[in-house]
């Protein structure tokens, strides 16, 4: 753990993760014509409205953390350089977390539990993208650090030269 792995994983991908859950929160309220302040809770009229974006809410944190799970197998080089599927244990806890997302949004009995209304095919299209958008930008981050790194490894050390020993020999210098 260090500064680089924190900010990368709170403040970078977190940040992100966090915005495009907020918008697919409010997008699914504010399509259901809910403006702020109106009541949302059991019995009102935007309360199906108010368990969908609930369920958006659910369903856009683990899209989010599959993209940040592609973005955390390396630190500078390209998920394209290390294969998207090379790591099958990964794809499998993936296969698994989609699976029971399924089951807790389209279960009667677990929609009960965990509150969650079932998600039309358009509001899944809302969420769809937001893995290739977490590991996309993370997949930018780790590109400006790999040109930075070159660019400074590139760069060739000057010698300064001192008034004082300009023109003569290493011998004469000293």
């Amino acid at each position: 753990m260090n500064r680089a792995l924190l900010f990368r994983a709170w403040a970078f991908l977190g940040t992100i993760s966090a915005a495009l859950v907020m918008g697919g929160f409010l997008f699914t309220l504010w399509h259901a014509g809910w403006s702020p302040g109106d009541p949302t809770g059991s019995g009102t009229p935007l309360h199906q409205a108010y368990l969908e974006a609930t369920t958006i809410t659910f369903v856009g944190i683990v899209a989010c953390q599959i993209g940040t799970a592609f973005a955390a197998r390396t630190d500078r080089a390209s998920l394209f350089t290390v294969g998207v599927w090379t790591n099958r244990l990964l794809l499998w806890g993936i296969a698994f977390e989609l699976a029971f997302t399924a089951a807790v949004v389209y279960a009667p009995p677990l929609q009960h539990i965990f509150g969650t209304a079932a998600l039309s095919p358009a509001q899944l299209a809302i969420v769809a993208p937001f893995p290739l958008i977490v590991w996309g930008a993370d997949e930018v981050l780790r590109w400006v650090r790999r040109r930075h790194d070159a660019s400074r490894s590139a760069t060739p050390a000057r010698s300064v030269i001192s008034p004082l020993t300009e023109g003569r020999t290493a011998e004469q210098a000293g």
